[in-house]
């Protein structure tokens, strides 16, 4: 159903007619939209528009939505006409009156009947009536428990329920008694009596619970004496022959009575921090130093120490000595006292004691240098394997003439020194006196002490002071030097100790480099001092990061220096490599991006880029740079084309006829000339007394090669190299999708040219085995190829239809996009409308608000001026009443 229509009035009609007619004719009011020319047949809604008419209707509209919004804002209290029928026209007035009657009194009805008693009705007790009843405050409580929980006696109902007795009403038997002259008992008298009954009962109660309890031991001991008849008598032989059965345990049982007798946790020693490590480590060095020193001043070691033995506050210190030989043991055996001297026993226990503290100052050393001679200890255990691995991988590129040590500890001095301080103990407490050393002993005990190494060495401030502290000292000296400087000087023991030994750092890398560059090399003590500078580089990461930036900054800004003057570089030197070799040793070369390794990388890529192959030095040099490269992406696999090219350019150098080749040479490398058959043997005989070597890491610096047969030699030891790196390339990238492509030119220099025969029987093998893995890696991608090109049709000269809608625009397209153009118009045309709602909204409530303002003010104003008039009335009659009173 719709809505009623709303009946206008005729005054109503006359009113709008009127209104509408006085403004349509006041050309203030009317605003006429003219065109700008007229079209035939075409009609127009808003010729003239009202303005005033739309601000006034929009002004109203506003003042009921937008203004009582305004005005309720920020309020939560409302008021709710909950009046029935207050807004329903179809009820009469009158039935609205009686409705609101009729749930006025059901709602007042309600509440008065919720707790209402029936008045009529008289409660009563016994006869009498709970409203006259006597209210007796001082009730009877009972505090003996009886056994019979929750049941009363008659007589304390009777004086609870029952009005004590007093109120009770009078039968015939007591109206008798009255009458006989006898008088009835008191309230008081009855509670006595209730009192004694109830001490009564519970003697009573007391009582029977002893018999019982006299009448159940009896009938224990009746059981017993019936229980020990019934029991049939074995005799002993038959009970000793008859095992007796032990009852099973229950299962879980016997589980709790096993974890009773489990092993607690017992508490751990605690464990040192790295500065109690550090703080007896060089305790121990400063002992064992002081004593060298006394040795080498002649002196015993029993006339200026001393040992403390403890003493006890009852010491008298009247130089009375207890000797252990005094003491006597106790024991009883076979029934008799023994007592005796047990010197051999007690001997023996010695010499196991002394074994024992050998055994145990041997291990505190071991655990001592592990901590701190190398620097990782248990934590770097996975880096030691690496370390191992890249010394292994190393061995292709060095010299194999060095002895296997480990280099971390410097037990051997340490001990012999423990072993000379212990005998001199055992001398001092031996019972033998002890020796006085001749002369010569005591000459060679001087010359023994001075020959010895320092223990103790104070940090050097500069290269100098390093380079005069290692001068002269074997390589196993120099790294107990190094080792024994940072134990003396740790970061924890002194505030200026860790700045020392991260200059120790930068100067051992420059020490480093020197050996390298010395003719013939000091490889030997590279390889002991690279463990020590290891130690401090976990223990100073930036200041070995910074100082191995500096070694290949000042690198690369030489290579470009030489670059922009020739174009051309020779290969690194071999102090440069060795630094390189380092830099792999002591940085993680597995991360995206790491601020040595990384630079480093580039400038092995830039070497085997920019540096010419010109003999067989160069050949050498290249490929320790190739070995170095593999070992800096063995983990991370990525990909260097530097070199793929130099090991393929390095086979180019063994083939013999290049004529055929078909192969473009990249730089480093040329297609012809005298440097482009470094690598090809002159004579095919050397293979046969060929034997596979390392290639020495010392060739990168000085090669001597005086006859043909060396040459061949060294040429053969070069492409072992390099077919080695090739293999380790192929494990490496197997599993790029551009494997078969990267590898096409190694393999097609392999198959076809260079041959086999010519060839060593290792190097056959290595041959093999890279065709093998590079032919069987399967093609996963197809060549990449121009797209075939649908041909260019003629030009048609057939009209284009456009479907014109309106006189003047030409609407093209399809339905949906015609209508999605009338969508986006649509769009548009109510964004506008939507935009211009708003700012009218907002010039309306900015309105608002300045009249509330000006309100305000005014209203403020007003009752200024009224305190002021007033204040004014009051000066005025105070100055009239202070003349009146002059006068």
């Amino acid at each position: 159903m719709g809505k009623v229509p709303k009946k206008r009035s005729l005054a109503d009609k006359v009113r709008k007619t009127k209104t509408s007619i006085e403004i349509k004719n006041n050309p203030f009011e009317v605003k006429i939209n003219r065109k700008k020319f007229e079209v035939l047949g075409r009609k127009t809604k808003h010729d003239v528009g009202l303005p005033g008419v739309s601000r006034s209707k929009a002004n109203t509209k506003r003042k009921e939505t937008l203004l009582k919004e305004y005005k309720l804002k920020n309020k939560s209290s409302k008021f709710i006409d909950k009046r029935l029928g207050e807004y329903d026209n179809k009820i009469a007035p009158e039935d609205k009156i009686l409705q609101r009657f009729a749930m006025e009194r059901q709602r007042v009805h309600d509440k008065k009947d919720m707790y209402n008693l029936n008045e009529e009705e008289e409660l009563t007790h016994y006869g009498q009536s709970l409203a006259e009843m006597e209210k007796f405050n001082d009730m009877v409580n009972s505090d003996d428990e009886t056994e019979e929980k929750g049941l009363l006696s008659a007589e304390l109902t009777a004086a609870h329920f029952g009005g004590g007795g007093l109120l009770r009403k009078k039968t015939s038997g007591d109206q008798h008694e009255e009458e006989g002259g006898h008088r009835s008992k008191s309230r008081q008298e009855l509670i006595e009596d209730l009192i004694q009954k109830s001490k009564q009962e519970k003697r009573e109660r007391q009582v029977q619970r002893e018999e019982a309890q006299e009448l159940t031991e009896k009938l224990d001991l009746d059981w017993k004496n019936i229980h020990s008849l019934m029991v049939k008598n074995t005799p002993k032989a038959e009970q000793a022959d008859k095992p007796e059965e032990m009852p099973k345990l229950d299962p879980y049982d016997m589980m709790v009575r096993e974890l009773g007798f489990e092993m607690k946790a017992m508490p751990s020693e605690k464990l040192k921090t790295p500065e109690e490590i550090a703080r007896e480590a060089r305790d121990k060095l400063q002992k064992l130093e002081a004593d060298r020193l006394r040795r080498m001043m002649g002196e015993e070691a029993g006339d200026s120490v001393q040992r403390q033995s403890h003493l006890s506050a009852d010491d008298l210190n009247d130089g009375f000595i207890l000797d252990k030989d005094d003491k006597k043991t106790l024991a009883y055996q076979d029934g008799k006292w023994n007592i005796g001297e047990q010197s051999g026993e007690n001997e023996e226990e010695d010499e196991e004691e002394g074994v024992s503290a050998e055994v145990d100052e041997s291990e505190e050393e071991e655990q001592e240098d592990d901590g701190d001679g190398d620097g990782d200890g248990d934590e770097d255990e996975d880096e030691d394997e690496d370390e191992d691995e890249d010394e292994a991988k190393e061995g292709e590129v060095e010299d194999g003439s060095s002895e296997e040590e480990d280099g971390h500890s410097d037990l051997d001095s340490e001990q012999e020194s423990e072993d000379v301080g212990r005998e001199q103990d055992d001398e001092e407490t031996g019972a033998e006196p002890k020796k006085s050393l001749s002369e010569e002993e005591m000459k060679g005990q001087q010359e023994a002490a001075k020959a010895e190494l320092p223990y103790t060495f104070t940090a050097p401030e500069s290269y100098s002071d390093l380079k005069d502290l290692l001068q002269g000292h074997t390589p196993d000296n120099q790294r107990l030097i190094v080792a024994r400087t940072q134990k003396c000087n740790h970061p924890s023991l002194a505030v200026g100790n860790k700045l020392k030994l991260q200059k120790l750092v930068g100067f051992l890398l420059e020490h480093i480099g020197e050996l390298a560059s010395l003719s013939p090399p000091e490889l030997t003590t590279v390889d002991k001092l690279i463990p020590e500078l290891y130690g401090l580089c976990q223990m100073f990461p930036d200041a070995a990061c910074k100082a191995m930036q500096r070694v290949l900054g000042d690198a690369a800004h030489s290579m470009e220096e030489v670059l922009e003057v020739k174009g051309h570089i020779a290969f690194p030197d071999l102090d440069m490599l060795i630094y390189l070799k380092v830099t792999a040793l002591l940085f993680p070369t597995s991360d995206f991006r790491h601020p040595v390794t990384t630079p480093a990388l580039l400038y092995i890529s830039q070497a085997l880029t920019k540096c010419p192959v010109r003999s067989l030095q160069d050949v050498t040099s290249g490929l320790v740079l190739c070995c170095l490269a593999v070992e800096y992406v063995s983990f991370s696999k990525r990909f260097l084309p530097e070199l793929i090219n130099f090991l393929a350019g390095t086979l180019y150098l063994a083939v013999q006829d290049k004529t055929s080749l078909g192969y473009t040479m990249v730089p480093p490398f040329r297609t012809s000339g005298k440097n482009s058959d470094l690598l090809v043997l002159s004579d095919s005989e050397s293979c046969k007394n060929w034997n596979k070597k390392s290639l020495p890491l010392s060739a990168a610096q000085h090669l001597e090669l005086t006859t043909d047969q060396d040459r061949d030699q060294h040429r053969l030891m070069c492409l072992s190299t390099c077919l080695d790196l090739v293999k380790r390339c192929c494990l490496l990238y197997k599993d790029l999708a551009s494997f078969p492509n990267i590898f096409q030119p190694i393999r097609t220099l392999l198959s076809k040219h260079l041959s086999t025969t010519t060839l060593p029987e290792p190097l056959q093998e290595l041959h093999s085995t890279i065709l093998e893995a590079v032919s069987s890696a399967p093609v996963t991608n197809s060549r990449l190829v121009f797209d075939k090109k649908k041909p260019i049709p003629l030009k048609l000269l057939t009209p284009k239809l456009v479907e014109v809608l309106d006189y003047g625009k030409k609407r093209g397209g399809t339905k949906e996009e015609r209508e999605k153009e009338r969508m986006i118009h649509k769009y548009k045309k109510e964004f506008k409308g939507a935009l211009r709602e708003i700012r009218k909204d907002s010039r309306f409530l900015a309105k608002e608000k300045l009249n509330e303002v000006m309100t305000r003010d005014a209203e403020r104003k007003r009752k200024v001026r009224e305190l002021f008039g007033s204040l004014a009335t009051q000066e005025g009659e105070w100055k009239a009443l202070k003349r009146r009173k002059k006068k």
